[in-house]
């Protein structure tokens, strides 16, 4: 067992006491948390794997803050222990344009997910374990451990309220993670005051029944050789977890030692200084760092770091020499790089092929290219035979011991865990090895899981939803299922892809640019019922985001539309040509990528000088950019057979057509600019 001296007790008394400094500075922040999990943060990274000169590294000890408004604790282990955060770094807490912002933000080095949601980090954390398992049992071999590393995560009452952490944690009991230590702070204080207003549950009884081992640390404000032991026991557990609740008093050493008011706010002046005094700090100095302390983290965590990260660059290097096939494709994996010539596998088809749902020409797709994307993994929250998302040759992702798979699996049963899927679809991204996690549910259903598509998009983590049953063409489940809002919510947030394919080869489309993206996530929106090749489309113009489907010289009017409305507006050109009224049609599957087009592309899509009417079974309230009159349904949807419903709202190619002609008839005479084109 580790044995501890009084270098040890000075290292936790700077992390405390810059941490404190860091957020008086800012006169903003949270430095309860960081006073009271000092020394795990301490014991902990003193015995983690990592290089912080290559931060990137896949075989390091991941660490998730899932706390992440105790991100001063982080930070002031990110500069103590050699990564690329400064001093003056510290100093710019929460100040625009800094590298340290207020939560945890995953492009910094170091910081592996970005936290401050509660409840997603744990989550994450449970992904993280996942692609861990994975690469290990799909590259390790008797002689050649190339992935071994543990996940660790702090969390406090807050993520365990919050119901995204049971959905995960459960999933993660499940799977028997060994690679996954939750350290949970219980300091029984949120912002409200005293947890014992609204959470006296028992925590450890609950994680056991998820079949996790729980093991206690009495004193987490002192007891450095416990928190080690239980570290060092938790490792031991190979088939199981491991959540150690150990005790602490938020904002330990302060003044309001175990007050919720010490929690959100900068400590007062005279505060800080009785807490200097206190652990031996001059109390007229800040940011002072003991070089003995600086010198210790060096000896025990930086040079150790980059011995072993060298070690394991030699021993990857024979790897490849005696396995060259798996040595190359995880050294491609490595590079960020997807295999030349993958897309050859995307299928593509013509008018002459069959009417498909949208739902199984994405099951052709993963069917097709599986075997050639090792890094593509995902599953299903417990809707398999409706999302279509599993290949007849998957092998389930299972505990060994379960006979019902194993880790080298790619095929995950999340169960019916919609929010919990996407955060940990984040963390299997954030793990590295270029993973592609994909993530099956019914599309209304995405809206469950918001806080975590929020982060993919804010991370640039590039999962992907497939996101079945799009429309009121659900039928007889009715409103509860039927989505209305949920595409309009998704496409206002920044950076993600929102694909609602019309028919086989904008599927293919939706999946190349989707699979070849870096740091974009998607959502495939796919239909349930059977819907026409069309003729006009092919992958190279669907890539685009938006295209000109079918045309005509001097067009009367532009029908825009996606999905199963493009097959529509087509049906409601024909009708409108028997009238001697001329229709454009537009297919536009996915805005973000058709606003990445240059304006003058974008311009020949949706030029001047035509009214330009918009055609989706869902709200109309994102369309005022493209179009100048929408046609959709800004109610609920209506139970009955699929037609009828459609028929009900006005969705029939005469319906399309009698909206068309009063739009060129409200503009006649109009001189109309393109809505494409803005003052700024």
């Amino acid at each position: 067992m580790t044995q501890f001296t009084d270098i040890d007790k000075l290292a936790v008394s700077t992390i405390r006491i810059l941490a404190v400094d860091t957020v008086s500075k800012a006169n903003s922040g949270h430095p309860g948390a960081p006073l009271g999990m000092a020394p795990a943060a301490h014991v902990l990274w003193s015995q983690m794997r990592m290089n912080p000169t290559n931060p990137d590294w896949i075989n390091r000890d991941r660490f998730v803050l899932s706390n992440g408004h105790a991100v001063a604790l982080l930070y002031s282990m990110l500069h103590l222990t050699g990564y690329d955060l400064s001093i003056e770094d510290l100093k710019q807490f929460r100040q625009l344009g800094s590298r340290t912002p207020g939560h945890p933000e995953f492009e910094l080095p170091g910081v592996e997910v970005t936290t401050g949601p509660l409840g997603q980090g744990i989550s994450n954390a449970v992904g993280m374990a996942m692609a861990q398992a994975n690469l290990a049992a799909t590259y390790n071999k008797p002689d050649f451990t190339l992935s071994d590393n543990y996940t660790y995560v702090f969390l406090g009452d807050g993520c365990l309220q919050e119901g995204i952490s049971s959905e995960a944690s459960s999933l993660a009991g499940h799977l028997k993670l060994g690679n996954l230590i939750a350290i949970y702070d219980d300091n029984k204080i949120t912002i409200d005051g005293a947890t014992s207003i609204s959470f006296d549950e028992d925590v450890a009884k609950r994680y056991e029944a998820y079949g996790w081992e729980v093991l206690y640390v009495e004193n987490g404000n002192e007891d450095l050789a416990g928190i080690a032991k239980a570290i060092a026991q938790a490792k031991l557990s190979k088939d199981r977890p491991t959540l150690i609740k150990m005790t602490t008093t938020i904002g330990y050493g302060s003044l309001h030692a175990g007050s919720h008011s010490v929690h959100g706010a900068p400590l007062k002046p005279d505060d800080v200084k009785q807490l200097k005094t206190k652990f031996g700090f001059n109390p007229e100095k800040s940011f002072v760092v003991p070089q003995e302390v600086y010198d210790h983290y060096q000896k025990t965590i930086l040079k150790p770091g980059v011995e072993a990260n060298n070690k394991w660059n030699k021993l990857f290097s024979e790897y490849q020499k005696k396995y060259p096939e798996l040595g190359a494709e995880l050294a491609r994996r490595l590079s960020g790089q997807l295999p030349a010539n993958w897309e050859s596998k995307l299928p593509t088809y013509t008018t002459k092929d069959s009417a498909v749902a949208t739902r199984k020409l994405s099951e052709t797709v993963l069917e097709d290219v599986y075997n050639q994307l090792p890094e593509l993994i995902g599953g299903s929250a417990d809707l398999t035979p409706s999302n279509l998302t599993r290949w007849k040759e998957a092998l389930d992702f299972q505990p060994p011991s379960s006979g019902s798979g194993n880790y080298s699996g790619r095929y995950i049963r999340y169960g019916i865990r919609e929010h919990a899927m996407g955060a940990i679809m984040n963390g299997i991204s954030a793990f590295g090895a270029n993973y592609k996690p994909y993530g099956g549910t019914f599309l209304n259903f995405v809206s469950y899981a918001a806080g975590a598509v929020r982060l993919s998009a804010l991370s640039g983590h590039p999962v992907i939803w497939v996101a079945t049953h799009d429309s009121i063409g659900v039928g007889e489940d009715g409103p509860t299922h039927q989505p209305i809002e949920t595409l309009a919510h998704f496409r206002s947030l920044p950076n993600i892809q929102v694909w609602r394919p019309a028919d086989g080869n904008e599927v293919s489309a939706a999946y190349k640019n989707s699979l070849e993206s870096k740091h974009t996530p998607s959502i495939i929106a796919l239909s349930r019922q059977n819907l026409p090749q069309l003729e006009g489309s092919s992958i190279e113009s669907a890539s685009k985001g938006g295209y000109v489907l079918q045309d005509v010289a001097n067009p009367d009017i532009i029908l825009v539309a996606t999905g199963s409305e493009v097959s529509l507006s087509v049906e409601a050109a024909k009708t409108l040509a028997a009238k001697n009224i001329k229709a454009r049609v537009v297919s536009l599957p996915d805005f973000f990528t058709f606003d990445k087009q240059p304006l003058e592309y974008r311009l020949s899509v949706l030029p001047d000088n035509v009214p330009i009417m918009s055609v989706e079974v869902l709200a109309t309230t994102c369309w005022g950019k493209y179009a100048h009159q929408s046609f959709g349904i800004d109610r609920f949807g209506a139970s009955g057979k699929a037609p009828e419903v459609f028929k009900f709202f006005g969705f029939t190619p005469e319906g399309v057509a009698e909206r068309a002609q009063k739009t060129i008839a409200f503009y006649k005479g109009d001189k109309l600019i393109s809505p494409l084109k803005k003052a700024f």
